[in-house]
């Protein structure tokens, strides 16, 4: 059975600074959501309050329509992967996962029984005999994950728990975890601030930013159709490029894009000071009066170069807020 969770109005304060502000998300049954986020936008600090282990200072936590927010967090059904993994040093791999069932009351054969199926699921079998500390990263963080999951809780959280990991590992187990959470059907809420893992794991995105959900949505909406200027400037391995709503006759607001088309094109005349060449693109930074631009193109330039481009589609803002979306084709309908 798959399980949701409903996040109504979330406060935290640490002294003077609000970290939560009125934070409202919903999380839908089976999803794999990611939170993402800078650092110090209070992403460890929202799955900690919800699993219980900070107190809240106003808001509901809710599953499956329960009230669950002042509940310990043995009795809440969720369970937390750290991103320090927290294993016990003194036990080993069988001990640290069998550690929840214990507490629980669980006989022997029964814990055996589910250890046993948990580390066939992660691939731990091998080391079940071994001391938590002789293990490399993957492995601690795959019996993390197995110590959690024993619990078939109604909720998984993952605080950043391949941030440990070398480039390599980090891809397997990426692959590991989407599979992981698409064979059991569970409800995993991912906390990171890699956009390489939420872009790859994710069903949906939450952007966190100042104590609230700026926007939610696929990787794609973020990135094609940022909600707010800041997302935009936020999302991608460029900023969205930022100019002044003027050059295509839209005083007083700001024109946002990504991609553009540079045959012959004339809506926008910059001069290049910089390229990038990656996997076969070409990233060129260039100027256009004030604003700085970003383009990604096949085309060869050189430094110094005069380029001019129109846009595929545009993003309009009105006071950082978007106001709408506009392919090339319909704004030239609208231009006389």
């Amino acid at each position: 059975m798959t399980h949701k969770m409903e996040l109504i109005n979330l406060k935290k304060s640490y002294n003077s600074v609000k970290v939560l502000k009125n934070l409202n998300l919903n999380v839908n049954e089976g999803e794999f959501l990611v939170i993402l986020g800078p650092s110090g936008e209070g992403k460890s600090t929202l799955l900690r309050t919800i699993v219980g282990i900070e107190p809240l200072d106003g808001g509901k936590v809710m599953v499956d329509g329960k009230d669950v927010t002042n509940k310990p967090p043995n009795k809440k059904n969720i369970a937390m992967v750290f991103q320090n993994y927290a294993l016990y040093p003194n036990m080993t791999v069988y001990e640290n996962i069998a550690f929840p069932l214990k507490m629980a009351g669980m006989n022997r054969t029964e814990i055996k029984t589910k250890v046993d199926d948990v580390a066939k699921l992660l691939k731990i079998e091998d080391v079940l005999n071994k001391n938590a500390t002789r293990l490399s990263g993957g492995q601690k963080q795959r019996v993390a994950i197995a110590r959690a999951l024993v619990r078939k809780p109604a909720l998984f959280l993952l605080d950043e728990p391949l941030s440990n990991l070398d480039a390599r590992v980090r891809y397997t187990s990426r692959q590991e975890l989407k599979r992981l959470q698409r064979e059991l059907n569970y409800t995993f809420i991912y906390v990171t601030h890699d956009q390489l893992e939420a872009s790859n794991l994710a069903d949906r995105v939450a952007v966190l930013h100042d104590g609230v959900v700026e926007q939610i949505g696929t990787y794609n909406d973020l990135y094609e159709k940022p909600a707010t200027k800041w997302v935009g400037d936020f999302i991608g391995a460029y900023p969205m490029n930022f100019i002044d709503g003027n050059v295509l006759d839209y005083p007083g607001k700001i024109i946002g894009f990504r991609s553009v088309w540079t045959a012959n094109g004339d809506a926008i005349k910059a001069k290049i000071n910089l390229i990038e060449n990656s996997e076969g693109n070409y990233y060129v930074h260039c100027t256009s009066g004030d604003d700085n631009i970003v383009i990604k193109t096949k085309d060869q330039y050189s430094i110094g170069d005069d380029i001019s481009f129109d846009l595929t589609r545009f993003n309009i803002y009105n006071d950082g807020i978007l106001e709408d979306v506009k392919l090339i084709e319909d704004y030239k309908k609208e231009v006389p």
